[in-house]
């Protein structure tokens, strides 16, 4: 049998009977995904709106809380996530050419960027910690507004968190794809899965693109 024939083949095992072609069912599964990064835009902007009306109202006390941000782990961490877009997106084009072992070699690069993010992210939070940064009856500030102060790390810690949260189920869908691809059951006549998981895991970078500069550069912009 063919390549071409395979391809054929797969596709039809994967097609539910509820729609009449793998086209429709494409449009209709990368829709819901669609759908499902509305819901989270509105999740996540929630946070955002917050974040911007106590920074109008308290800048100097958000100015305080962005200098005890650690701007190499952030600016390190930014260009981890903007590689792992990079090679998933090459993994989208791979899977959408027939390319298999492409495929899955770059969704393991972006799975070990995903991890690097993390771990980066695991000793900022305790850098964090030690420095008794964490909002609650224990947390420290020598400075001015010490209440806004923690009002800006109440924040931070809720942002972050849930990107991290969002970052660490991005690596189990992208290492389920990755399976999966390794088992042959994607190829240039079914991919959607693929496409559907790079969009998950541009938008979890893309909400990090935003978090970066509200976060780490507040003190910088007036240097």
């Amino acid at each position: 049998m063919h390549s071409k024939e395979r391809e054929l083949v797969t596709a039809s095992h994967e097609l539910r009977h509820h729609f009449s072609d793998m086209e429709q069912q494409r449009e209709a599964s990368t829709m819901g995904m669609w759908v499902f990064l509305l819901t989270e835009i509105m999740f996540f902007g929630g946070m955002f709106a917050a974040y911007l009306i106590y920074r109008f109202e308290y800048y100097q006390a958000w100015a305080a809380g962005s200098a005890h941000m650690n701007f190499w782990f952030g600016t390190i961490n930014t260009a981890v996530l903007i590689c792992s877009s990079l090679t998933m997106a090459l993994a989208v084009r791979a899977s959408q050419v027939g390319q298999k072992k492409m495929m899955v070699t770059l969704l393991i690069v972006t799975i070990l960027f995903g991890c690097a993010f993390m771990v980066i992210k695991g000793f900022e939070y305790h850098e964090h910690w030690q420095a008794r940064e964490f909002p609650g009856n224990n947390f420290h500030f020598d400075g001015p507004d010490p209440y806004h102060v923690e009002m800006f790390f109440v924040l931070y810690w809720f942002m972050t968190g849930f990107h991290a949260l969002h970052v660490l189920i991005g690596l189990g869908l992208v290492g389920t794809i990755a399976y999966l691809g390794s088992k042959g059951r994607y190829n240039a006549g079914y991919h959607n899965p693929v496409e559907n998981a790079g969009l998950y895991w541009h938008f979890v970078d893309l909400v990090w693109i935003y978090l970066y500069p509200l976060l780490y550069l507040i003190p910088k912009t007036h240097a």
